[in-house]
C-alpha cells in the first residue's frame, strides 16, 4: 500500500509528464500549422499561375494562324 507521500510524488511525476507530452504535441501542431499556410500560399500561386497561362491560350473552338 502507497504511503501519502508516495502517492503525491506519484501524481507529480504524472503531471509532468503530460505536461511535455502537451508541450511536445503543441510543437508538432505549430509546425504543422506553418507547413499548411506554406503549402496553401504555394497553392494559391500555382492556381494564378495556371490561371494566368489559361487566359493566354488561343480558344478551343478559333483556328490557328496557319489554317
Amino acid at each position: 500500500m502507497s504511503t501519502p507521500d508516495q502517492r503525491i510524488d506519484e501524481l507529480e511525476m504524472r503531471i509532468a509528464h503530460q505536461e511535455k507530452t502537451i508541450s511536445d504535441l503543441n510543437d508538432v501542431i505549430t509546425a504543422q500549422w506553418k507547413r499548411i499556410e506554406r503549402l496553401e500560399r504555394q497553392l494559391q500561386r500555382l492556381d494564378e499561375e495556371v490561371q494566368s497561362l489559361d487566359s493566354r491560350e488561343a480558344p478551343a473552338n478559333q483556328k490557328p494562324p496557319h489554317y
